[in-house]
């Protein structure tokens, strides 16, 4: 990886460090991610870096009570996509509340880096379920409609 490239690709966005490669959650991506865990207390905070066409599985986040995931977004553009509705372009500055029990994908455009921060909301028995992969050509569509 060339990581000076990518942070010139990311922008002013990347303030925090990329971290290494996401090999915990490697099997619910296509593509290479990158992890920097910020915290793990209180409040879980993580940063992740998408490489162009890179993408997570559709993954619901449950919770008897409370949970759900807000995305920071902080560099690069990305998508994300509830089932059953229209993907969102994503762009640095946005945010992305997403409930407990919806379920969805995110990850980088396929031209393009694309960095978040994920922030888990605390809840009471929370888990995350993950499904299948968004297809190639569910993703290629993206692009054609944006």
């Amino acid at each position: 990886m060339n990581t000076e490239k990518m942070k010139q690709e990311l922008g002013a966005g990347a303030v925090f460090e990329i971290g290494g490669e996401n090999t915990a959650f490697a099997q619910y991506f296509k593509g290479q991610s990158y992890l920097n865990m910020l915290t793990t207390e209180g409040v879980i905070i993580g940063n992740v870096t998408f490489e162009p066409g890179c993408r997570n599985n559709w993954h619901i986040h449950r919770a008897e009570r409370g949970g759900g995931q807000i995305l920071l977004c902080t560099a690069g553009r990305g998508y994300y996509q509830e089932w059953g509705k229209e993907a969102r372009e994503l762009h640095p500055g946005d945010v992305v509340v997403i409930p407990a029990g919806v379920k969805h994908w995110h990850g980088a455009a396929p031209d393009c880096w694309f960095a978040h921060l994920a922030v888990e909301v605390p809840g009471e028995k929370t888990e995350n379920e993950w499904c299948e992969p968004v297809s190639d050509e569910d993703y290629r569509k993206l692009e054609q409609n944006q």
